[in-house]
Parts: C-alpha cells; structure tokens; sequence
C-alpha cells in the first residue's frame, strides 16, 4: 500500500498534467486520469484517486468566484468586478453572480479560501462583536 506522502506526490504530479497552458482544468484529462487509475488498479490507486480528486476541487475553486449580492447588479457593474477579479486571479477565473437579500446591502466575493465580505450585515455583526 502507498503510504499517503507517496499518494499525495503522485496526485500532485497528476494535477500539474490535467491543468492546461491557460491555467484551467481539463475535464477530459481528469476523466481519462481516474478511468486509468480505477483500471489498471496500481499499489495504493484509491489514495492516490482521493487525493488527486481532493487537489482537483481545490483548483476548480481557486478558478471559480461567487459574487454574492442584497440586490440585482446591472450589467456595467458585473463586467467591471468581473475584469477586476480576473486581472487579480487570471483569465481562467469563472464568475457566478447570486442575490442574496440577507446581505442586507453591500456584496460577498468568494474565491478559493479568499473571502472579501463588504455586507452590511458583516458590518452591523462587526459593530455589534465591539459592543459586547
């Protein structure tokens, strides 16, 4: 069996073969990379499949923001956090734009582990967490 350092090695090195020229991943590479490790079934393939998948998910994440806003943002504001975000993280990085009311005002961006919160919410949490 492959002790989890050897695992986590091994999947490392997968990662940087599934992640193409522009910085992104491709899904075909992962699909033909875990079909070929469940197939030929080498020493220890199952850690390496969980660490590999585990190493996957953190990248697609770090290529993915959540914008989360109180209200509807128009257009020219969403290209404008969009292209600020991508100038910060790469032309890789994907957007996704939710309404969340009990933001009450202000906006959430989550990308990876990063996490800019302006919310009103946030800031009446903040104010009150001084007061206690």
């Amino acid at each position: 069996m492959k002790s989890s350092k050897e695992a986590q090695r091994t999947a490392r090195k997968l990662l940087e073969a599934t992640v193409g020229k522009d910085g992104a991943i491709d899904a075909a590479i992962v699909r033909k990379v875990v079909k070929t490790l469940n197939d030929e079934k080498p020493r220890g393939y199952l850690g390496v499949i969980e660490a590999y998948w585990r190493l996957v998910r953190l990248e697609l994440e770090k290529n993915h923001a959540v914008i989360e806003c109180a209200s509807e943002l128009g257009s020219s504001m969403m290209e404008s956090v969009e292209s600020d975000l991508k100038s910060k993280y790469g032309a890789q990085l994907t957007t996704e734009f939710r309404v969340n009311p009990d933001l009450l005002g202000g906006m959430r961006i989550k990308v990876g582990s990063d996490v800019w919160d302006g919310s009103v919410k946030e800031r009446l949490a903040r104010l009150e967490e001084k007061f206690k």
